[in-house]
């Protein structure tokens, strides 16, 4: 008789880093970032994660790194592997043994070596796809690396170029397997075939990055517009405030680690889905 596998959704967050202010800016003017205000959006989205499903692993506030929070580019966690990245700032690269400790009881860890850089927020997996933004922060020896370590789980790894914002998931994600979410003024369609597209309103150019969590998809609370347009396509839609995260060129993608593990995997005391710190030593 088939043994019946139940899953789990697991979302690896970090609190907001008292030294925020200070983040690494590319296309943004910097302006302040009221931080209790930032922590209570990030606490909303944790609880949001929570009651959609998820086990939220909440990592421990770094003071030393004002961009921590967004743990989305620090590792790209695929269903056989996950695999380390190495920052384009190098500012950012403290932030990796923590989320090593965080992911090393789930995944088999790969690396990203020098002169590879690369930022989670480049890459985009949709299905079978791996699509990875060259940028600032991404180069094509990352690419490479990238494509060797998944060369034997069926993945096809594309390069991507984008223009206008700071990575690929600003101007792209997928609201499902099948349909991206999609600012054609930085990212070209024709770039994903096969792939239907909802295009973002034209007056809410940074709309494009929502988080997909199951049926439900996650979209910012500054693009209303937007939010009518995923849902007149079908899709079921909760909106979130992440204004204060949005000044340090943070957006709702960039606050999490998404990946599925059997449920037997999560630790006692794990039982609801409220979020839970995971002190690492």
């Amino acid at each position: 008789m088939p043994v019946t596998v139940f899953r789990v959704l697991v979302a690896v967050t970090r609190g907001v880093s008292p030294a925020i202010a200070d983040c690494e800016l590319t296309h943004l003017d910097r302006s302040p970032i009221d931080l209790e205000a930032a922590r209570f959006q990030h606490a909303a989205y944790e609880a949001t994660l929570a009651d959609l499903g998820c086990r939220v692993e909440h990592l421990p506030a770094e003071p030393d790194f004002p961009d921590s929070v967004f743990v989305e580019d620090i590792a790209v966690v695929l269903d056989e592997v996950a695999v380390i990245t190495r920052p384009g700032a190098a500012s950012r690269r403290g932030e990796r043994p923590s989320i090593e400790q965080a992911l090393s009881p789930h995944r088999r860890l790969a690396h990203i070596e020098a002169p590879g850089i690369l930022d989670g927020g480049d890459v985009l997996v949709a299905g079978r796809s791996i699509h990875v933004g060259l940028s600032t922060r991404s180069n094509v020896e990352a690419v490479d690396q990238l494509r060797a370590i998944v060369a034997d789980h069926g993945y096809e790894v594309s390069k991507v170029g984008f223009r206008g914002c700071l990575h690929l998931k600003s101007a792209v994600t997928a609201v499902s397997d099948d349909t991206l979410l999609i600012n054609p003024e930085w990212v070209d369609a024709a770039t994903f075939p096969g792939r239907a597209c909802i295009q973002v309103d034209p007056m809410e150019p940074n709309a494009a990055n929502v988080v997909r969590i199951g049926d439900t998809v996650l979209a910012a609370a500054a693009f209303p517009r937007t939010a009518e347009r995923l849902a007149a396509a079908g899709q079921q839609v909760r909106t979130l405030d992440a204004s204060e995260l949005a000044k340090a060129e943070g957006a709702l993608t960039c606050c999490s680690l998404l990946f599925e593990v059997p449920a037997r995997s999560i630790p006692a005391g794990w039982e609801t889905g409220e979020p839970r710190d995971r002190r690492l030593p």
